[in-house]
């Protein structure tokens, strides 16, 4: 239960989901936002440029997580947030507005989510156990999912008409969230060593050169790779071709009410229920695979995801649609805390802030993966795109089975029957 866990990471979990309630009523709308305040072509490189600065800051403060300390990156990159979130409230003001000072801001905002990320995931895996670590990353999914879908329904419907309001509530959330991280989470780790901390190219380098010639942890990481460029179809040739193929069809509600589904509204529904599932399940899941080998859980979830993500790549059937999502749902909450989980065992103990930072390339690759798609997709077809997204899937079972079984080698990993 919750209440199980270490107080600090309830607490790492109440504020991740209070700045995410809030943030996602704001930032999945920037890119209007840009392209509205100055041109489609600069509201795409503002935002890639935002991507990369956070990717490398991220980088850096998994590296300064491992010479200072979990809670000191946290605490700082949470003040940052609030400076940053000042500078937007005054960049678009009843009084003032500038996109430049906002997007200014935002490169403040992913420099400090690049500080305290990689520390805050390092501090996650400090205070967990063996036996408790797939419970605490499936309650920390629906925590993430529930946020997300209540900011963007709230969002929705507020962005328009009431931006400032949300950036005042969002600067008042990022209060609230330094208080209880400055407050209310306790150190986890003392790093070793002088007080003389090398912060120079040189040392990070040093540091990450070990993280990327561990060919476990690099294998583990590919299959992450091979997993989430499934994910990242949806919104790339998913949602293109379900908007090119969907008649759209007028449904006759209750009260004589109609409507109209296209190909981006049914979009939008999947994805709904998706995010339902998710919130729903979590909990009787987490309580299933408790104490129960993750490894054969985890190569489970990824089959049914990528053969949940195969249906949608070609069905135009509504019904066949629906069940698809409920497949890859249910393999989504089966691989997410396992995988998490295994990572936290796989990663060498004396520098996991770096390798949680190094872990956020399965995201960046993933994204680029998705783009892509659309481009292979054009080529292959739909059905081509659905083999492709199942053999995506068995690339991720075999390059993480391969990962668990060089580690466990050394006996960092217990060997566990799967299938």
């Amino acid at each position: 239960m919750l209440k199980d866990l270490h107080p600090n990471i309830r607490i790492r979990i109440y504020t991740s989901f209070l700045s995410r309630l809030i943030g996602s009523m704001i930032f999945p709308f920037m890119a209007i936002y840009f392209t509205n305040a100055i041109n489609a072509f600069w509201a795409g490189t503002l935002l890639l440029i935002n991507v990369i600065i956070q990717f490398v800051a991220g980088l850096y403060g998994g590296y300064l997580a491992d010479i200072l300390g979990r809670k000191r990156m946290m605490v700082t990159g949470e003040w940052m947030k609030v400076i940053g979130f000042v500078g937007m409230i005054l960049a678009n003001s009843p009084w003032y507005t500038s996109p430049w000072v906002t997007f200014a801001m935002m490169t403040i905002i992913g420099v400090a989510s690049g500080l305290v990320n990689p520390a805050a995931e390092a501090m996650l895996i400090d205070v967990s156990t063996k036996e408790t670590r797939a419970f605490m990353y499936a309650i920390n999914y629906w925590a993430v999912n529930m946020s997300l879908m209540l900011g963007l329904i709230v969002g929705g419907f507020f962005y328009k008409s009431h931006f400032f309001e949300l950036l005042l509530a969002l600067f008042l959330m990022s209060l609230v969230t330094l208080w209880m991280t400055s407050t209310l989470i306790n150190e986890t780790y003392t790093p070793e060593g002088t007080t003389t901390k090398p912060y120079g190219i040189k040392p990070i380098l040093k540091s990450y050169k070990t993280v990327i010639t561990d060919i476990p942890f690099v294998l583990f990481i590919l299959g992450g790779i091979a997993v989430l460029s499934i994910e990242f179809q949806r919104n790339n040739f998913i949602a293109v071709r379900l908007e090119k193929e969907i008649i759209p069809k007028t449904f006759s509600l209750f009260s004589g009410l109609d409507m109209s589904i296209d190909g981006v509204k049914l979009l939008s529904l999947l994805t709904v229920e998706n995010t339902i599932i998710i919130v729903l399940f979590t909990g009787i899941v987490a309580k299933w695979i408790r104490n129960k080998p993750e490894q054969p859980i985890m190569y489970t979830g990824f089959i049914l995801f990528g053969l949940g993500y195969g249906i949608l790549a070609f069905s135009n059937d509504l019904m066949t649609l629906a069940l698809a999502v409920v497949v890859l749902s249910i393999g989504e909450l089966m691989y997410v805390p396992t995988r998490q989980s295994i990572l936290a065992d796989i990663v060498d103990d004396s520098k996991r802030g770096a390798y949680m930072a190094f872990n956020g390339f399965v995201f960046q690759i993933g994204k680029m993966a998705g783009a892509l798609g659309i481009i292979i997709g054009e080529a292959i077809g739909g059905v081509g795109m659905g083999i492709l997204y199942i053999v995506f899937a068995l690339f991720g079972i075999v390059f993480a089975r391969m990962a668990i079984q060089m580690r466990t080698v050394t006996g960092k990993i217990s060997t566990e029957k799967v299938f």
